[in-house]
């Protein structure tokens, strides 16, 4: 897609504020001359694991989803990126010049705009847009030792329950959407779904959870004995 220039740069303003703190010229010029500006239909491949680092995404809409293990087979999910968000694996591979340590794909249809690597080491000269996106990196290591002491400490039941915490009492989710994120196989997931149900706290329905009682699954979710 071409760049619409300067409507696509004010959106992109808008979600990531730190633009405003770049040379105009230097977001112009990386725009309209490093970028490429792409819509993107759901369930497609943008990197893989062990690839150099094509460039800096910034997501205008839709969800990136970030993994290890292989696109189409088992895998860990790590992250989501959505709008204004950054990507942990795509800016570390930036930084460092290294291959990239995981795979993304959208779950969405998703319009991003990729910055290619030599425009984005530019605007990282400027310490205010370094900050920002060192900030942001921040954020999302934090995030990663959280899911990675999950991971090592807590059971797969605990970790099911909280995936399915904090998202209304209609959770539309799949079991293998589930057990991706978990890094878990769908038969698994589905026979922790079946006890859930057997024991009052959720009611299965195609592609849904109804939580029918979301206080069982916190207290298990914080580790209390299963009732």
């Amino acid at each position: 897609m071409t760049l619409p220039m300067p409507a696509l740069t004010d959106r992109l303003a808008e979600l990531y504020p730190a633009l405003a703190e770049l040379p105009p010229n230097w977001v112009a010029e990386g725009l309209a001359t490093q970028a490429a500006h792409l819509a993107v239909p759901s369930g497609q491949v943008l990197f893989e694991e062990g690839t150099p680092c094509k460039g800096f995404p910034m997501v205008l809409s839709g969800e990136i989803r970030v993994a290890r293990g292989t696109p189409n087979g088992r895998s860990l999910e790590l992250y989501r990126v959505t709008p204004g968000e950054l990507c942990v694996a795509s800016t570390s591979c930036l930084f460092g010049r290294t291959a990239l340590v995981a795979h993304g794909a959208t779950v969405a249809p998703t319009e991003l705009v990729v910055l290619a690597p030599e425009a984005f080491a530019r605007w990282t000269e400027n310490a205010s847009f370094r900050r920002y996106v060192f900030g942001i990196f921040a954020d999302r290591l934090a995030d990663l030792m959280a899911l990675a002491e999950a991971v090592a400490f807590q059971k797969l039941d605990q970790r099911l329950a909280a995936a399915l915490l904090g998202h209304g009492a209609t959770v539309q989710r799949t079991h293998q959407s589930l057990a991706d994120e978990l890094g878990t196989v769908r038969e698994i997931v589905t026979r922790l779904l079946k006890r859930f149900e057997r024991l009052g706290w959720i009611a299965l329905g195609r592609e849904r959870v109804d939580l029918l009682d979301a206080g069982a699954l916190r207290a298990l979710a914080a580790g209390q004995p299963a009732r």
